[in-house]
């Protein structure tokens, strides 16, 4: 089945849109067919702040309608423990906020940007979605991650390459608490990295120390920066180590 079918079956709908790959092209291709779909970003501490302009800006590249809910993820002690299936709790906050608000907006069918290439076998989320009957064009169609970037180049979208980037919760061990101290250190950490021009990488909380994993070819300029992290991440880490195990 093409997109254009998909949407011509449900030309009106919801989408939990994160400003990333997926659901960024699933937008655009919601308006290609002519489906009035509108987004829905939640924010939350788990996103960085880059990752709401990212949605903006991209809602703004498509004229699309972009409607930003602020959602207090921690309220949920079930998502705050941070359990091995955190996830599925998360998710069903999350989608739970944007089929209560789209609804008020009149949208009864909630839609993912869940791609073809993604393992629904192993991920507590896709229980949540499931249970809560979001459905996931890019996967009904079969549509993989590198055809995703392909059609978002040829479409002119800015995030056609951008790096898949989970959220800031992902940074802390299952099983220690997560809290707005935790996270928004983890945001400070990997802002300061991007800034100095690295990328795909991550920094976890490891025992109170910041565990840096990057690309092997990204490691000696890390190195090379070892003055700058060091005084910049002192404050929120009790130490700074450079995992020599490169990020794949």
């Amino acid at each position: 089945m093409e997109l254009s079918e998909f949407f011509r079956g449900i030309p009106e709908a919801a989408l939990g849109f994160s400003g990333g790959v997926d659901s960024s092209y699933l937008l655009y291709a919601a308006g290609q067919a002519g489906a009035r779909v509108r987004a829905y970003y939640v924010n939350s501490v788990f996103q960085p702040a880059f990752e709401l302009a990212d949605a903006r800006r991209l809602a703004a590249q498509l004229g699309a309608e972009l409607t930003v809910l602020p959602v207090d993820v921690l309220a949920d002690d079930a998502v705050a423990a941070n359990p091995e299936n955190r996830c599925y709790f998360c998710k069903k906050r999350i989608f739970g906020a944007i089929a209560a608000r789209a609804l008020e907006d009149g949208y009864t069918v909630l839609l993912d940007g869940t791609n073809a290439s993604d393992d629904a076998d192993d991920r507590p989320g896709m229980r949540a979605l499931r249970e809560l009957s979001v459905r996931s064009p890019l996967r009904e169609c079969g549509l993989t991650k590198p055809e995703i970037r392909r059609l978002s180049r040829e479409a002119g979208l800015f995030t056609w390459d951008k790096p898949a980037y989970a959220c800031l919760a992902t940074r802390i061990p299952a099983g220690e608490r997560l809290t707005r101290e935790k996270l928004a250190a983890t945001e400070r950490a990997e802002d300061l990295l991007f800034s100095l021009g690295f990328s795909d990488f991550r920094v976890r909380l490891f025992g109170g120390a910041a565990r840096i994993q990057a690309p092997a070819g990204q490691l000696a300029g890390i190195l090379a920066q070892r003055a700058a992290l060091l005084a910049a991440l002192g404050g929120d880490y009790t130490a700074v180590l450079l995992d020599l195990e490169a990020r794949k």
